[in-house]
């Protein structure tokens, strides 16, 4: 028995002192911040490739956590790649900055912004501040479990804003949550429009604390919800409603139609069936996107319009007209806009609409189609005096070199009516891009960017 219990001691005893030995050659890492030279902001997204491939992708702090044992003391090159942010080129075209690593140290490189938005930083997904957990901070952050959402939805309702998202990657199998995620969270979940952004989401969770989905109807494949918005009823209920389509692969939809949002089993019903895929009738008759806008005509009257990003469907803004489709009026959205300061003009893709008080005008955020840095990457801004156009002047405001960043969604209730802020999101994927390297952490999930309206550029711009 002794002898045995001098063998474990020994056991143990080595076992402390190669975990001693493997903790003293562990190297503390260096920390590089990512910061606008203009105004000295943290830039999220921004990736630094050493010349053996090796790349870093900055957190929601601008930071990355840099820990490579052979190029620590060495001076090093690290290209630039900052969609929009970026330094100048060398005398031979290379895009990038040279730097020492040292264990403990800190730097500091400044980027110089191409284009108006602003980017503050990643909504969704894990691992939002995880290049500043290496380096010790931010460890109060509380991760949601989830590693990428696609494309959002929000409406107010009963005091909150809800949230839904698409396809939604999880960490535990390849295949996620196919149902609509969503989440609920104050009406003014940002104290202020800078970065770093630190958004926490209510998510409606199963009985194992996990995020679920909120729209399991029946029939294969996943379900997706859009025209998502809030009515009141003849009795002045409120409802949250929005269009499912259930899809099969390879994105094929084959059934559409209405559902409302039940309050008891925190989950959407079915409210009607508007459309099922058959010989006679091949194509729906109602279609899955588009996000909704409220409008007033000169007799008084409110409609409710929705367009992805320009109007296509136009009813009175009551749950019955919406409940009755024989009460829609379609809409022919304008597919092309003219760019500000030329004669050129750009397809439309997709995007949202918003009345802006500061403007006094109604104010568009779409994406490209065919765009020179990107095939679905570049998002322009346009202004219309009336919410169905015609639409014309627009700006670049953002670009996304090589990668995707589709379904822009304006926010103007995370803003006071009058702010000159102008906020919106998109999904960021490699999705339709043609770029074979996922950008770790970032991809598939929402990025939040920023818009001042009242830059001199930017007005000068318009005009």
């Amino acid at each position: 028995m002794k002898q045995l219990q001098i063998k474990i001691f020994t056991l143990l005893a080595g076992i402390i002192i190669l975990n001693l030995q493997v903790f003293a050659l562990a190297i503390e890492p260096c920390e590089i911040q990512i910061i606008d030279a203009q105004n000295h902001w943290p830039v999220p997204l921004v990736e630094l490739k050493t010349n053996h491939h090796v790349r870093f992708v900055t957190d929601n702090a601008g930071r990355i956590a840099f820990d490579l044992p052979e190029l620590m003391n060495v001076e090093t090159w690290f290209s630039i790649e900052g969609h929009g942010y970026g330094v100048k080129p060398d005398g031979f075209g290379n895009r990038g900055v040279r730097l020492t690593p040292q264990p403990g140290k800190r730097l500091t490189v400044k980027v110089h912004r191409q284009f108006p938005a602003k980017r503050l930083g990643r909504l969704t997904g894990a691992g939002i501040f995880a290049e500043s957990q290496k380096l010790g901070k931010e460890l109060d952050w509380k991760e949601s479990g989830i590693l990428g959402c696609d494309s959002i939805q929000i409406a107010k309702y009963n005091g909150k804003l809800f949230w839904a998202w698409g396809d939604t990657v999880i960490p535990e199998y390849p295949l996620g949550i196919f149902h609509m995620t969503s989440a609920t969270s104050v009406l003014k979940p940002l104290n202020d429009y800078e970065p770093p952004v630190r958004f926490q989401y209510n998510y409606f969770r199963d009985n194992h604390g996990k995020p679920r989905g909120v729209a399991r109807f029946p029939g294969d494949g996943p379900t997706w919800i859009s025209r998502y918005t809030t009515l009141l009823d003849k009795n002045d209920k409120q409802h949250l409603v929005g269009a499912y389509v259930k899809i099969q692969p390879p994105l094929t939809a084959y059934e559409s139609g209405l559902c409302i949002w039940n309050n008891q089993t925190e989950q959407f019903d079915r409210h009607s069936v508007l459309w099922t895929k058959s010989n006679e009738s091949p194509e729906p008759k109602l279609a899955h996107d588009g996000h909704p806008i409220f409008w007033t005509d000169k007799t008084g009257k409110e409609w409710l319009l929705f367009g992805d990003p320009f109007p296509s469907l136009k009813l009175l803004a009551t749950f019955e007209a919406w409940s009755n489709p024989e009460t829609w009026e379609y809409l022919e959205p304008q597919k092309m806009v003219s760019v500000a300061g030329g004669t050129e003009t750009i397809e439309v893709h997709r995007g949202s609409i918003a009345w802006n008080e500061y403007r006094k005008k109604w104010v568009a955020i779409f994406t490209q189609i065919h765009g020179d840095a990107s095939e679905l990457g570049e998002i322009w801004y346009a202004e219309a005096d009336h919410p169905t156009g015609p639409w014309a002047g627009a700006i670049k405001v953002v670009t996304h070199n090589r990668y995707t960043f589709y379904n822009p969604k304006l926010h103007p209730e995370l803003t006071d009516a009058n702010s000159p802020i102008l906020l919106f999101e998109g999904t960021y994927t490699r999705q339709f891009s043609g770029n074979a390297e996922a950008t770790p952490r970032y991809d598939y999930n929402q990025i939040l960017y920023r818009l001042d309206l009242d830059d001199p550029e930017f007005v000068q711009a318009l005009e």
